[in-house]
């Protein structure tokens, strides 16, 4: 048994140490909204924090989790920030498709955490490795920068 703290709750899996964690996040817990897109930790659609960083999922072993906080697109409404950056995606009307937008979210909020007020050249850098296959790039920098003014005005 592998114990687990996800989004803030106590869980105990009966997973293979190297199984990716989110293999264990989708079929052992049923938190079906990080999603997979490639297995290979190139598109971002895995996205989850890890101690409030962010990382891919799919590649990540849930060994690694033990110990540690990890927070999935289910758990960010229950924080401050992560509502914040919700309400920006639903006021810039981001998603087209939606299936990378939980690893798009997630990659977000971890700039955010990190940098309140992040510049264009700050949000690339950071949001490099999330694809979307629809080419929503400039509405997700858009809702970023919006996220940080709904952060700034919280405050």
């Amino acid at each position: 048994m592998i114990s687990l703290t996800i989004n803030g709750k106590a869980a105990e899996v009966d997973a293979d140490p190297s199984t990716p964690l989110l293999w264990v996040l989708r079929d052992h817990l049923h938190l079906t909204g990080t999603k997979y897109g490639c297995g290979m930790a190139q598109c971002g659609a895995c996205t989850v924090h890890l101690d409030g960083q962010a990382i891919r999922s799919c590649v990540t072993p849930v060994s690694m989790a033990s110990g540690k906080q990890v927070t999935t697109i289910e758990g960010l409404a229950e924080q401050a920030l992560g509502k914040k950056v919700q309400q920006a995606w639903q006021e810039v009307d981001v998603p087209q498709c939606g299936y990378c937008q939980s690893g798009q979210i997630m990659a977000a909020t971890a700039l955010l955490q990190q940098n309140p007020k992040p510049d264009d050249a700050q949000i690339t850098a950071a949001m490099e490795g999330n694809l979307c296959r629809c080419g929503t790039y400039n509405r997700i920098r858009a809702a970023i920068h919006k996220a940080a003014e709904l952060q700034g005005e919280a405050k």
